[in-house]
């Protein structure tokens, strides 16, 4: 975190918090210090996020006190359906494989976000993302455990572009990637079209076709990120913002309704009972997400009734505080659950004008699918590989829908504070295995 007379920009690395605060200083806003850091961010730790993954946002307006809400999470590509995967002999999806690739969101968010509120040029805002492209940085201690991939040692691409040393990296190595700065340069000099309409589009295409992919051009070029309204609940007291699905927002909020109905605080603070209720009421939510939650494109989706206290004092009963369910079910039926991935960065940014930025970006699992596109510098995401290949659930795979999304920003406000931050679960395939939930700390 750096703190400064002219905000506040907080993200997992340094350098990328540094990025963030120099552009306020230079007379940005929230939303020039939130893109500028996130760009450094996938320089910096290409194995969480990077231009290859998807973008989520709230943005809090200090002048009006309104919210805004970007979902800029990619699609399938059109030709990608249920059908054509079995006409392939596909009946699972490969977690790394090209069926798992979907249109990146990220660039495509950042051109929302510039073009409705920003005021420096993309040029000034990319400037230090290519800067340690292009010159490099040394890894920290962090980056040095976290950077190697031994799942996608033979993923194309993948060590041509990140394994640039002859032995494992250690804190302090120089990491250079000249291709990845070139990608940022023509963002920077060509925005959104740079990516999704030009000659870089050209060779992802090319390259993802030769993966086996299905991928085109129009998939690139039509793709649009949504504006999107927050949806909310209270808590004691408090207001917590998350955005509407296909993300799992709505879950967070549901987890909120449950917990309401006991006394957190008189349990105490990393408490047996206190944890007990927080895993419970996540089972009971994340069944009725499962159940209900994809692309509101493709499927209706009951936003309202999922987030309502009716049904949350309901499910509350249902939480025995003398031993833990082994088996949840929805409202109704047994919830199908899908596999998350476990690579997201969070950022948030408040600028001398109090208007806040948060935002969380991700690859979906380490480095994504590990594919590298020759001379562009960053690995694809494998969103796609949430997806269900049971037709009929809201989140079954189909052309051009967006799959059930795991990483969520959030906001919330009582009276006059205000938060920024991250509410999210990650890592459940059939049961939990690892979760974070630093908002609900705090709501305690």
């Amino acid at each position: 975190m750096v703190v400064s007379k002219f905000g506040i920009v907080s993200t997992p690395q340094f350098l990328a918090s540094q990025a963030g605060a120099h552009i306020l200083e230079e007379g940005g806003n929230a939303i020039d210090a939130a893109i500028a850091a996130n760009a450094v961010m996938g320089v910096v730790q290409p194995y969480v996020n990077g231009i290859g993954g998807d973008l989520f946002m709230i943005y809090y307006e200090a002048n009006t006190g309104k919210l805004y809400g970007l979902n800029a999470s990619g699609w399938t590509p059109k030709a990608l359906t249920i059908d054509y995967l079995k006409s392939k002999g596909i009946t699972s999806i490969n977690p790394i494989g090209v069926e798992t690739v979907d249109i990146p969101g990220a660039v495509a968010g950042w051109d929302a976000m510039h073009k409705r509120f920003g005021t420096l040029p993309f040029s000034k805002l990319l400037a230090p993302a290519i800067y340690y492209a292009q010159d490099g940085f040394p890894l920290a201690e962090r980056n040095a455990r976290a950077w190697v991939s031994k799942r996608l040692i033979n993923q194309p691409g993948y060590k041509e572009t990140y394994l640039i040393w002859h032995e494992a990296p250690k804190p302090g190595d120089l990491f250079r990637n000249p291709a990845l700065a070139n990608s940022l340069r023509q963002i920077a000099a060509h925005g959104r079209d740079a990516f999704y309409n030009g000659p870089m589009t050209e060779k992802m295409v090319k390259f993802l076709d030769a993966q086996g992919g299905v991928h085109t051009m129009e998939d690139f070029r039509d793709f649009q990120p949504e504006w999107v309204e927050p949806v909310s609940t209270t808590y004691r007291g408090w207001t917590v913002y998350e955005l509407p699905p296909n993300g799992q927002g709505i879950a967070a909020l549901s987890m909120l309704n449950i917990m309401e109905h006991f006394p957190l605080a008189q349990y105490g603070h990393n408490s047996v009972d206190a944890l007990h209720v927080m895993i419970e009421a996540k089972k009971l939510a994340y069944a009725d997400m499962y159940k209900y939650v994809g692309d509101p494109r493709f499927t209706p989706i009951p936003v309202q009734q999922l987030i309502s206290k009716d049904l949350a004092a309901k499910r509350a009963k249902l939480i025995n505080m003398q031993k833990a369910s082994c088996q949840v079910v929805p409202s109704d039926i047994e919830a199908e659950l899908a596999k998350h991935g476990h690579s997201t960065i969070y950022l948030s940014t408040i600028d001398k004008d109090g208007n806040i930025v948060s935002l969380i970006q991700s690859n979906y699992a380490g480095y994504g699918t590990g594919l590298v596109t020759p001379g562009l510098g960053f690995s694809f995401q494998d969103r796609g590989a949430g997806f269900e290949l049971t037709p009929g659930l809201p989140n079954s795979l189909a052309g051009h829908k967006r799959p059930l999304h795991t990483i969520i920003p959030a906001f919330m406000q009582k009276g006059d504070i205000i938060s920024a931050s991250a509410l999210w679960a990650v890592g459940t395939s059939r049961r939990p295995r690892r979760s974070s939930f630093p908002t609900l700390w705090i709501l305690t």
